[in-house]
């Protein structure tokens, strides 16, 4: 049917940031088995120099994180990329810094656990266009 309609729309691609290696790996993971472009950064100052290199539609980002906070990188990205969206995820501190977050810049956040299931949705969410900032 896509064929019949021009083709296969390209996949979305996602950077997700976490200096939490298992967690960087499983937002991956769930995100390229459900068709998406993945890149990964393990903090902040990693993920702006991807970001320069390569356009993401989404950035998926923890906030307490060496070398570049996730608040910080919010902020520089929203001013760089004003159409980027944003997840912010943390589990620090309780999540106390998410509604910062979404204060800043982010379009939507997520308390930490995260289940693939909410990830996903959330994801698609946001790539929809449906995002509430």
């Amino acid at each position: 049917m896509r064929e019949a309609l021009g083709g296969a729309r390209p996949a979305a691609s996602v950077l997700v940031v976490d200096d939490e290696e298992g967690i960087r790996s499983l937002f991956a993971l769930t995100l390229a088995g459900a068709g998406y472009k993945v890149a990964q950064a393990k903090d902040g100052r990693e993920a702006s120099t991807k970001a320069l290199e390569q356009r993401f539609d989404l950035l998926i980002t923890d906030l307490v994180m060496p070398e570049r906070e996730g608040i910080e990188l919010i902020q520089k990205l929203r001013k760089e990329q004003p159409d980027l969206r944003i997840i912010a995820v943390s589990g620090a501190f309780g999540g106390a810094f998410l509604e910062a977050a979404k204060l800043l810049g982010a379009n939507a956040t997520l308390a930490k656990p995260v289940s693939p299931d909410a990830l996903l949705a959330a994801v698609a969410r946001l790539l929809r266009g449906s995002a509430q900032r």
